[in-house]
């Protein structure tokens, strides 16, 4: 009975990697989700960037003790999202990933989502190692460094994916976006009734 169960964990494991590989495969080769990166959110839970592949994503980096300008895009990334229809709000979703893991623990993200009223069915904030935060701000155009107090000094960037993580817009001015940033997530984060996704 051992061996059988054995075999059939086996050949799950197989079937998970040869769907994953496909997956990839399918990607355009300028997608982000090309970075096949594990997340671990502010709900304790492992995760993947491209986790809600199929929908319009905002996605931007930040870190929980930075006292201004993450805040700010914070509520700027809230205002942009509340300023769309309901219909078009449903359909998107939000990645906001951390400079700074070693800290943003996911009670630390908990917090930090708490106390911002973030809904936590449509945002994600995740921490990453070290080595895949550096990859994803490359890719986003983000550049950061960390300052001797242990905080960060970081551009502002959020990027919006289409449903296959191809980067289709960004603005750097979180508070006033672009009006050619904000026509665009319109036009891409239409309701579509087929997603199923969460």
């Amino acid at each position: 009975m051992r061996s059988i169960r054995r075999l059939l964990r086996g050949i799950a494991t197989i079937c998970v990697a040869v769907t994953f590989s496909v997956a990839a495969q399918d990607l355009p080769d300028d997608s982000v989700y090309q970075l096949q990166m594990s997340l671990q959110t502010q709900a304790d839970t492992a995760s993947t960037l491209d986790r809600w592949r199929g929908h319009p994503v905002l996605v931007s980096m930040f870190y929980a003790s930075c006292g201004y300008v993450c805040p700010l895009l914070i509520r700027s990334t809230q205002q942009l999202d509340r300023g769309l229809e309901a219909s078009v709000r449903r359909n998107l979703r939000v990645i906001l990933v951390s400079f700074d893991p070693d800290n943003d623990t996911p009670e630390v993200l908990a917090a930090l989502s708490s106390k911002h009223g973030i809904d936590d069915a449509r945002w994600m904030l995740a921490r990453a190692d070290a080595g895949d935060v550096r990859k994803l701000a490359a890719v986003l155009g983000i550049q950061y460094r960390k300052l001797p107090d242990g905080g960060f000094n970081h551009a502002t960037i959020i990027s919006l994916l289409g449903p296959d993580g191809r980067v289709l817009a960004t603005t750097s001015n979180p508070s006033h976006p672009e009006p050619e940033f904000v026509a665009a997530l319109k036009k891409i984060a239409v309701t579509r009734e087929n997603v199923s996704t969460p």
